[in-house]
């Protein structure tokens, strides 16, 4: 999934008051541990909380705690039984036929039925709906719904990780009368634009009585200054991230209060090819790519724990290899030299250049971006715009392109494989950022999608191979989860998918 992005400042001396007089009040009843009840950073407000139209970690965690699918997340991030009690599947392992639990229930107390499921899929899959996910369903050949209880999925190929995609947003149930219901272990009571998301226990649940926590409040949080102080205060239990840069200091005054883990994510800069200047010119984008120094991106930057990144897909994969490209083995001098040799051969030898580069509010996202300018300028001269934008903003922007040249990005693996990084430069994706238009590419990826085992591990490590020759991202860093969680919570568990369910927490 796409990685995260402040909302705007309420303005006039009364509406600061009364901001200031909740805030207030929030910090005293955190603070005095009001019971059952845990506040969690969230990070950017999501634009939508509509299942099949959200994107970004902070509108998935939020909807992993209002909704459930066939399956979910047990607390250690791996694919357990949801609404569906159990399930068979077939030989050829495209027939996936489930039985739903009797006891699963809407927040309204109505019953979450087969035909729910099915209609679902369909409004995900409807151009009206616009889902920004819904390419993730092509695999889906059928789905039936064989009678009240029992639903069958027929799938056009095998797919290893199907079960993985049965825990997201987009595969979710949908209710006959559209109406804001719940199937998920909490129910929204409240929102503050901008500020806050207040949940209940959803006494409807079909676990109800195994949920401990009376109460999820998430607060948005995109400065990770801002939520370090709160934390401090006793505002927070669990943040969103940490302030890059400090990891040292946490450890020394926060102790095992700080979290970090290996995390299946990237972090990239993405070119817009459709666009002068990048369009066409493929010296310039490598010229740019080679003069960012990875090492001291991680390490003087950063400083929490992440890896230098010269590839789009994170290690860790089961069976993937983790061969870094050639010029990972460069020396840094002999990168730079070539990086002025490729900037010359794109025709900007003897003038000078400004480019622009488009990321969301965020600290580290603003330090990496100066960081990455202050180097481009260094070594190539050039001069680089940096444009700032709140999340909403920044993804409309960066969806349709007509303005952009390169936008910060991410991704996060919705399922533990290659192919959920790869098929998002897919000409036909909804998120190709890069506009990239490739033949072989896209070739590659749908040889894949009939394969398996070693053939279609070969076959997505062509493709990536071609993304990284088209030059059309920088990979930078591959991620590590960060939070700061306090002592007083339990079952929070590190898990490379950095998912944690509010419904394995405890006070």
């Amino acid at each position: 999934m796409p990685t995260n992005p402040q909302p705007a400042a309420l303005r006039g001396p009364i509406l600061r008051s009364v901001r200031t007089l909740v805030g207030a009040l929030l910090m005293i009843g955190c603070a005095l541990g009001n019971a059952g009840e845990i506040h969690r950073g969230l990070g950017p407000s999501p634009d939508t909380i509509d299942i099949h139209r959200a994107q970004g970690l902070s509108a998935f965690n939020l909807l992993r705690d209002l909704h459930e699918g066939l399956l979910t997340r047990d607390a250690a991030g791996k694919p357990v039984a949801g609404i569906a009690r159990e399930w068979t599947i077939s030989d050829d392992g495209r027939s996936w036929t489930f039985e739903l639990d009797r006891q699963a229930r809407w927040s309204d107390g109505s019953a979450i039925t087969a035909d729910d499921f099915e209609r679902g899929f369909a409004r995900a899959l409807k151009p009206e709906t616009a889902s920004p996910t819904a390419g993730w369903l092509e695999p889906i050949e059928a789905v039936e719904v064989l009678d009240r209880r029992r639903l069958e999925i027929r799938l056009k190929r095998r797919v290893p990780w199907f079960d993985e995609l049965l825990t997201l947003p987009v595969t979710f149930p949908w209710p006959a009368d559209g109406q804001a219901l719940s199937s998920g272990p909490f129910r929204l009571v409240d929102r503050v634009p901008g500020a806050r998301f207040e949940l209940e226990k959803n006494p409807h649940y079909r676990e109800a009585d195994a949920v401990a926590a009376d109460a999820i409040v998430w607060h948005v949080t995109e400065d990770p200054s801002a939520e370090l102080a709160r934390f401090r205060a006793g505002e927070l239990h669990i943040t969103e991230s940490v302030p890059p840069g400090r990891h040292d200091w946490l450890k020394r005054e926060l102790g095992d209060s700080l979290r970090v883990a290996p995390y299946l994510g990237s972090f990239y800069l993405v070119y817009n090819l459709g666009r002068p200047p990048f369009a066409g010119n493929p010296e310039l984008r490598e010229a740019l790519s080679l003069a960012i120094d990875r090492d001291i991106i991680v390490e003087r930057v950063l400083g929490t724990g992440e890896l230098p990144a010269w590839r789009l897909v994170p290690p860790g994969l089961e069976g993937w290899p983790d061969t870094p490209p050639p010029e990972a083995n460069i020396p840094r001098a002999a990168r730079i030299e070539r990086a002025r040799e490729l900037l010359e051969a794109a025709g900007y030898a003897d003038k000078s250049l400004t480019i622009e580069l488009r990321f969301n509010s965020s600290l580290a996202h603003r330090r990496l971006s100066a960081a990455v300018a202050a180097m481009w300028k260094q070594h190539l001269g050039i001069s680089t715009t940096l444009v700032n934008e709140e999340w909403k903003v920044f993804v409309t922007n960066r969806r349709h392109g007509r303005i952009t040249e390169i936008v910060r990005g991410g991704w996060i693996a919705d399922w533990a494989d290659p192919g959920n990084f790869l098929a998002n430069f897919h000409s036909g994706s909804r998120l190709n950022y890069a506009f990239l238009r490739d033949d072989r590419f896209d070739r590659l990826l749908q040889r894949a999608e009939r394969a398996d085992g070693r053939e279609r591990t070969r076959l997505l490590w062509q493709a990536e191979e071609r993304l990284l020759e088209r030059n059309a991202i920088v990979p930078l860093y591959y991620y590590v989860s960060r939070h700061l969680v306090a002592p007083e919570i339990s079952g929070y568990e590190d898990n490379p998918m950095d998912i944690h369910l509010s419904r394995w927490l405890s006070l």
